[in-house]
């Protein structure tokens, strides 16, 4: 008889190897994650019949994310969270439309078990979702990311203290975030061309006042405007190439500073010359 594989995502050592083995003694073959990651590589790399996934691992909703990686990626798989909040098991069941069901902590394996075997007689339909590449999502909303890093700027004490306008502040967004989509579309392998435009933007920060923390600031601002877009899109994001596509971002954000520090030396270089 086939034992159903279970996909098993706790960051809790003790409770992964409880849960592992009492499930294991069940009839389940059981695959541990202890982390978002490892969770969403083993997604993208083996097939599963169920998904049972602690919420917080460690950061609160940690769950909604490796939940959103199995409905696109195995959609037929029976998917379930573990929350220790039995007062929210309503709201998250609300919140949670692609889990089929939120399990309350403590929670036994008998009870688990026959859960997993009744969901698995009587699958749910699931439908079949649409995903799209990261950069499709950046490049869509464009406008979003620009308006979440400015935002951000807006509430740095140590970047407003320049005063500049709106163009001033924002002119450079649209073409790094261009030279991002750019990257992502290469083979993974291709490292792309150097942006030209960080360097210029570095230039041009260093006739504008700024200093080399804030130029770091801004870099840094704009790495957490992406990923809060792409934040804002797990329900639609293709989690089979979204490890790799977060690494070339972080990859190709920091190339780009590089290019501005060095724009922004080499100005300081020149001044000093003169």
């Amino acid at each position: 008889m086939k034992r159903h594989r279970i996909l098993l995502a706790d960051d809790n050592d003790d409770i992964l190897a409880a849960f592992q083995e009492g499930l294991e003694k069940h009839g389940f073959d059981v695959v541990p994650a202890a982390t978002v990651n490892e969770a969403l590589r083993l997604i993208s790399i083996e097939n599963f019949d169920v998904l049972l996934s602690d919420l917080h691992m460690p950061d609160a909703c940690d769950g909604f994310t490796v939940i959103n990686a199995m409905r696109h990626t195995q959609p037929h798989a029976v998917t379930l969270v573990l929350s220790g909040y039995p007062v929210l098991q309503a709201a998250l069941s609300g919140l949670l439309l692609q889990a089929d069901q939120v399990l309350v902590k403590p929670i036994g394996f008998a009870e688990i078990t026959e859960i997993i075997q009744k969901k698995l007689a009587n699958p749910s339909v699931h439908m079949a979702m649409n995903k799209e590449r990261v950069a499709e999502i950046l490049e869509r909303d464009l406008d979003q990311t620009i308006q979440s890093w400015m935002s951000r700027v807006e509430h740095t004490e140590e970047l407003t203290a320049i005063s500049l306008t709106y163009q001033e502040r924002t002119g450079h967004l649209p073409l790094l975030l261009g030279d991002v989509v750019r990257r992502l579309r290469l083979p993974p392998a291709a490292k792309g061309p150097i942006s030209r435009a960080a360097r210029e933007h570095g230039i041009l920060r260093r006739k504008q006042g700024y200093t080399v923390p804030m130029v770091v600031e801004e870099s840094r601002i704009l790495q957490v405007s992406i990923f809060n877009t792409l934040q804002n899109n797990l329900g639609s994001v293709d989690f089979s190439t979204v490890l790799l596509d977060v690494m070339t971002i972080a990859d190709e954000v920091d190339s780009q500073l590089k290019q501005a520090m060095l724009g922004f030396m080499e100005t300081r270089a020149a001044k000093a010359a003169s």
